[in-house]
């Protein structure tokens, strides 16, 4: 019986140990073209891992300029692209979106967000979180980080 149990814990022990393993070796790091300004960053855009997708914030700067958008609106637009960029680059959409933290340096812009962020979706909402941050970088007002999850048809 001990010998049985001891089996079943080595052979259990083996396979979960494998799955992490096999697991932890399978990424692939998404990187999208940086403006100067920004290329010597220390993180990726996002990171899949199996079917999950971890995204980085992405704040709304317009391209040209490298300032936050003019507008509230403006801005989530910007921002939001960026992430449906990302997700696109992974071979997703913003509907495989799971979880979404948006950083808002003024929480009073939370309606403002809301009208843009409803746009970019088809289906059901990911769960979010809207989080009053303070200073962002760039004097940006909002920072939006997510995770996504590939859906198998």
């Amino acid at each position: 019986m001990v010998r049985r149990g001891l089996l079943f814990s080595v052979l259990f022990s083996t396979v979960i140990f494998s799955t992490f393993n096999a697991a932890a070796q399978d990424r692939k790091y998404i990187n999208l073209p940086r403006p100067d300004s920004v290329k010597t960053a220390p993180f990726s855009e996002a990171v899949l891992t199996g079917d999950t997708l971890y995204l980085a914030g992405q704040i709304g700067l317009d391209p040209k300029t490298r300032k936050p958008g003019a507008t509230p609106e403006e801005e989530a637009k910007l921002a939001l692209d960026s992430i449906k960029r990302v997700l696109e680059a992974a071979g997703m959409t913003m509907d495989d979106l799971v979880s979404v933290q948006v950083f808002c340096s003024d929480v009073s812009l939370f309606d403002a967000f809301n009208g843009v962020y409803r746009t970019y979706f088809h289906e059901n909402y990911p769960a979010r979180a809207f989080i009053g941050s303070g200073k962002l970088l760039f004097d940006a007002r909002f920072e939006v980080q997510g995770i996504a999850v590939r859906r198998h048809k």
